[in-house]
């Protein structure tokens, strides 16, 4: 609780208040708590469920947002999505209302339309493209999660407009499916990234990489199902992701721990794919993941949680999962049924009423269900629904140490969660060899969809279907944009979808000495001279990563040129290891061989500064020759002051400039 005894607190707005007839809450660690903590809490305490949601509706008032990540009455915008939203939904649809619904759907629409985080890249494009925001795949995905929660909700509440344009915004992930690889992939220039690599941890995700969240469509898995080309498919992909021996590569990013496979029971990203498999039609093998994952990452001892706490939520889902059902898509009022822990669990309900689930002969061996009953009567779904657990009663499992494969999965006893309104055309996508043009570049526009014609245009308009239609590839000589839409009867069209080529000069051309990081590439050596700035968002892939080493290039102008100017472009943000160069040298040469210093530049920026920068190093000069040698000096080793003690610094590097 965040109050004082005599019921004052300190308000989102920084003004003491009184409370009144609500306790009030701190630390809404909702990233985190909104998969399992807060769904637990709407059976076992549904007072502070409401308490906990007025609390939100408080901070919306007197701060104008829900809670991202809220801490002591500060807004830290920490880890991503709206899932205040997910937490005030999931409560209403489970029937528990003593809360202003209307002032909560109005919090819930203010969250959805802002323009901070991508949220206004993602409603232009109907996704968000990784060259607009980072962890863009993780954000598309949560936020069309998100937006579910807004649709069902306003349908029980009679608001049908909502409904219809939330129900179409909560497909977006539609968009960044590549059926090809069968992963969530990001979305680049109108095209994919390419090269792209599922295990890879970078910033296109949140913590995580694309096996972590390829699965992540908890309010339409039949969606997730029909673009993955049926549920065996589907299965098929979640045992390789169980069962592969591929390590995690990318960024070193510690909370991806408890791993089987590419699962990671340690973030939470993973928290419900062992359940995805009563929705294939396979509850068997959700049995024996959940079991596995209890017996396995889970212990008595200091450290017998897979990674951190997380304010409840790695406990939560033992909690749920030892029961025996689990809330794959909180908004949904059903559990999936996993496997129980115990022999007994009772829940004593605050309606007075007693929920009871038994589990004969279970043990370490015996963790398959072989049958079950709902109060005495045989019962063969593999969920459950809340409306069951308030009404009281026992469920009861007979165990056994083989899968039996009939129970469960009949049609008609799996659970579902189906999106049938407002159905969403995916956008088109366009493929070149690279963005930049030094003869000619052929462009090519493909759809996911068979059936949809694509139509494109070349003058930076939004194409129609009196717009030319694509048929062959376009050949592009010159600095081009190219958008493109797909149309299909029945959907109309999809989100347009923009790419830029970029002519550069062809005399020009540059060799780099060391190595760049494979994550943080620029497009290649090209990248540092085609004339297109990194953007200030350095994670969006615009700039060229060097780690434990000096960057050092040689330009080749094509020819001896008078040259007026040398200089480079540098970030530094020494929370992810970023610093300025120490310094910036230049040389001249005539013919490659022999160099002269031209110019030194040395930074002025301070190392422990922790906010974010920007600046070019450079210098005017009065120098002519064909090759323009640049050095700049990592930081090297990071100091003990800083949390990445020990560790090596980054030079970031777009673009270096010879005029």
């Amino acid at each position: 609780t965040f109050f004082d005894v005599d019921g004052r607190y300190r308000g989102m707005d920084r003004d003491i208040h009184h409370k009144e007839d609500f306790d009030i809450y701190t630390v809404f660690s909702l990233w985190d708590t909104y998969r399992t903590w807060h769904p637990l809490m709407t059976i076992i305490d549904q007072k502070r469920t409401t308490d906990y949601i007025r609390v939100m509706l408080d901070m919306y008032e007197k701060g104008g947002l829900l809670p991202i990540w809220e801490l002591g009455a500060n807004e830290t915008y920490t880890m991503i999505g709206n899932h205040a939203i997910s937490v005030i939904a999931d409560a209403y649809m489970k029937g528990i209302r003593d809360f202003d619904a209307e002032l909560a759907m109005e919090a819930m629409l203010h969250s959805a339309t802002r323009d901070h985080y991508g949220l206004d890249a993602y409603r232009r494009h109907g996704h968000i493209p990784g060259d607009l925001e980072h962890e863009s795949i993780s954000k598309t995905l949560e936020y069309a999660y998100n937006d579910w929660n807004i649709a069902v909700m306003a349908r029980e509440m009679g608001l049908e407009d909502v409904y219809r344009e939330y129900i179409h915004r909560a497909q977006f992930y539609k968009n960044i499916f590549d059926p090809e690889t069968g992963f969530m992939r990001p979305r680049l220039n109108g095209g994919w990234l390419t090269p792209f690599d599922p295990t890879t941890v970078d910033w296109h995700f949140t913590e995580a990489n694309s096996w972590h969240y390829s699965f992540y469509v908890p309010q339409d898995v039949t969606g997730l199902i029909e673009l993955h080309g049926g549920k065996e498919l589907l299965a098929a992909k979640i045992d390789e992701m169980f069962d592969t021996d591929a390590p995690i590569t990318g960024r070193d990013m510690k909370d991806i721990t408890g791993l089987i496979g590419q699962y990671a029971q340690g973030n939470e990203p993973s928290h419900h794919m062992a359940y995805l498999y009563n929705y294939v039609n396979q509850p068997w093998k959700t049995q024996h993941r959940t079991r596995q994952i209890m017996d396995d990452l889970y212990s008595h001892r200091p450290d017998g949680l897979s990674g951190n706490e997380d304010c409840g939520q790695m406990s939560a889902w033992l909690i749920m999962s030892a029961m025996g059902f689990y809330p794959v898509a909180p908004g949904d009022p059903a559990y999936a049924i996993g496997t129980p822990w115990f022999p007994e669990v009772e829940i004593g309900l605050e309606n007075g009423r007693t929920f009871k689930v038994t589990a004969n002969n279970v043990s370490k061996r015996n963790f398959y269900i072989q049958s079950a009953t709902w109060n005495g009567q045989p019962y063969t779904k593999s969920y459950i629904t809340h409306a069951m657990i308030m009404d009281g009663g026992h469920l009861h499992f007979e165990m056994g140490s083989r899968p039996n494969t009939a129970w469960g999965s009949g049609h008609g006893d799996v659970p579902v969660t189906r999106i049938t309104d407002e159905l969403l055309l995916p956008v088109p996508y366009i493929t070149a060899d690279e963005r930049r043009i030094r003869d000619f570049m052929d462009v090519e526009i493909g759809t996911v969809t068979p059936g949809a014609v694509v139509f494109y245009t070349l003058d930076g308009t939004n194409p129609t279907r009196e717009s030319t239609p694509y048929t062959d590839p376009i050949r592009l000589t010159e600095t081009s944009t190219v958008k493109a839409v797909t149309w299909m009867e029945g959907y109309g069209y999809s989100y347009p979808v923009q790419a830029e080529f970029i002519r550069i000069n062809v005399d020009r051309s540059v060799e780099i000495r060391y190595p760049y990081n494979r994550n943080y590439h620029a497009g290649g050596p090209d990248g540092l001279i085609d004339g297109v700035r990194g953007s200030d968002n350095w994670r969006l892939g615009g700039w060229q990563g060097y780690q434990g080493t000096d960057f050092e290039a040689v330009i080749d102008l094509g020819g001896i040129e008078p040259v007026r100017y040398v200089g480079a472009g540098f970030v530094q943000e020494i929370r992810s290891w970023i610093w300025m160069p120490v310094d910036v040298t230049f040389w001249i040469s005539d013919d490659g061989e022999t160099f002269r210093e031209i110019a030194r530049i040395e930074n002025t920026i301070p190392w422990d500064d922790y906010s974010e920068y920007r600046q070019d190093l450079g210098a005017h000069v009065r120098e002519s020759g064909r090759y323009v040698k640049i050095r700049a000096t990592n930081f090297g080793r990071i100091p003990d002051w800083h949390l990445g003690a020990g560790g090596n610094a980054f030079i970031f590097v777009d673009e270096v400039m010879i005029r």
